[in-house]
């Protein structure tokens, strides 16, 4: 090489240097380890109109905006659990008002909305699932440009707020503003962040740490049905509301502390939401997939404690079988997460959908009025879905660029929240049409997961092949 060649090189390096730019380690070679997608291109969401080379820096900032493959990870850490366990706080108080649901229903539907058919009642815990989904629209971007801090410390206000204020409810608008539609943002705005915030410190190991954060939800199932089914003899509908307010207040100090965000926003990050993402084959159908399994998961949720008391079961016992339910999902949220970090997220959602179908059609609908039968369904229903809950965001990581996993997120679960609108009132309508007899209801929840565990299969093969055995 001549002397013109040697200065050519050392300028393109100099250039290199003064960009922000580094060769990568030997670490970040490793492209199964930072990225399991072989084509990374196809997860950068450029809308600005930049070229390429303009999206890996920001000359006026110096600061780096980085790519899926040179994305470094702390997987693990003081901070990174702290994160895990801010997290589990804000979803504990968060997913686990979304969990006790059935106590809800059940309770109101026999005292303060005796007058009121369980469909109509329905719509008010419809709305409030279906706005936990929806208003992450706008807060997965807004987690993406501006962090956690306002949207958790806004969401706390909100939930503790309208816990306190339900204490008081008496008419059936008095529930569906303050449960419906003020708990529903306020969820929302907790939901996201402390999902979103977990991939930042891990990916190797996001499913595990997903696992462990999401069991708050389970945790918190358990808990609350128990505390309220004890406060409610004791001191009354008011005051067992209201000390649920406290213990929620409590838990979401802990969640404003320690949740966090790591990485920068991306250049083009935006508070909007971008449905040209629908464009990606994959991501379609794993959000048709999701939206399949929503709409029948919270049909068991909602109507397990209902369909004990209509099957004969005394009144302890269908409140006591909601806490059975959630108990198993808690072991659902953290073992499959360490599972799906060996065999994939996908595989280890589908093999949980599998075991729901089982639990619907070969437990529940023969042998549902048996005590032993409904137990071991709510074990494995809550077994199965805690994996789905906790597993379902790292599947959609594993579609996109982390510093757009807010987006993704938000854009999937925006669709998504319509199932969670129209499930619970669709599930009253088929007990009525039915005659007041469940296994319709039953049938129905089945089908659903069939159908998405087959668009779920669906996404994986457009993504990396149609073998059954590859992980993914």
């Amino acid at each position: 090489m001549d002397d013109r060649g040697e200065k050519a090189v050392e300028s393109q390096r100099a250039a290199r240097d003064a960009e922000g730019q580094r060769p990568p380690s030997s670490h970040e070679k490793d492209g199964v380890e930072l990225n399991s997608n072989p084509n990374p291109q196809l997860f950068v969401v450029q809308d600005d109109g930049q070229p390429p080379s303009e999206e890996k820096s920001d000359a006026e900032s110096g600061r780096a905006v980085t790519l899926m493959g040179d994305e470094m990870y702390p997987e693990g850490g003081l901070e990174a659990w702290l994160v895990v366990f801010g997290s589990w706080c804000g979803l504990t108080a968060s997913l686990g008002l979304m969990n006790t649901i059935a106590i809800f229903q059940t309770y109101v539907s026999t005292h303060q909305l005796l007058g009121y058919s369980e469909g109509s009642v329905g719509w008010i815990f419809s709305v409030y699932t279906a706005l936990c989904f929806f208003c992450g629209i706008y807060i997965g971007p807004l987690f993406d440009k501006y962090g956690p801090r306002w949207l958790i410390g806004s969401g706390s206000v909100i939930v503790v707020a309208g816990v306190m204020i339900m204490s008081i409810c008496t008419q059936y608008w008095h529930f569906m503003l303050c449960f419906g539609i003020l708990n529903g943002v306020g969820s929302s705005l907790l939901f996201t962040p402390s999902i979103t915030a977990v991939g930042h410190y891990f990916r190797k190991r996001r499913g595990l740490a997903s696992g462990l954060a999401s069991t708050g939800g389970g945790v918190g199932g358990v808990i609350f049905p128990l505390m309220l089914q004890t406060l409610f003899e004791r001191v009354g509908w008011a005051w067992a509301i209201r000390s649920l307010g406290f213990l929620c207040l409590f838990l979401l100090i802990f969640a404003n502390l320690l949740i966090k965000k790591r990485l920068p926003p991306a250049k083009n990050a935006s508070a909007h939401p971008d449905f040209k993402i629908f464009k990606e084959k994959a991501f379609l159908l794993l959000t048709i997939g999701v939206f399949m399994l929503e709409f029948g998961l919270f049909i068991p949720l909602a109507y397990i404690s209902s369909y004990a008391l209509a099957s004969g079961f005394d009144e302890t016992f269908a409140f006591q079988i909601l806490p059975i339910l959630n108990a198993a999902s808690v072991l659902g949220r953290a073992l499959p997460g360490w599972w799906a970090d060996r065999i994939g997220p996908f595989n280890t959602n589908m093999l949980s959908i599998g075991v729901t179908i089982f639990a619907c059609y070969v437990v529940w609908l023969p042998f549902g009025r048996t005590m032993p039968g409904l137990v071991v369904f709510a074990v494995l229903f809550g077994f199965a879905t805690g994996n789905n809950i906790s597993i379902t965001p790292v599947c959609v990581g594993r579609l996109c660029h982390t510093q757009h996993y807010g987006r993704y997120y938000a854009t999937c679960y925006t669709v998504v929240s319509v199932a969670c609108l129209i499930g619970i009132p669709v599930g009253g309508s088929i007990v009525a049409a039915a005659g007041g007899d469940y296994w319709a209801l039953i049938v129905f929840t089945g089908l659903t997961q069939v159908l998405s565990v087959a668009a779920i299969y669906a996404a994986k093969g457009v993504s990396v092949g149609w073998k059954p055995w590859t992980n993914f």
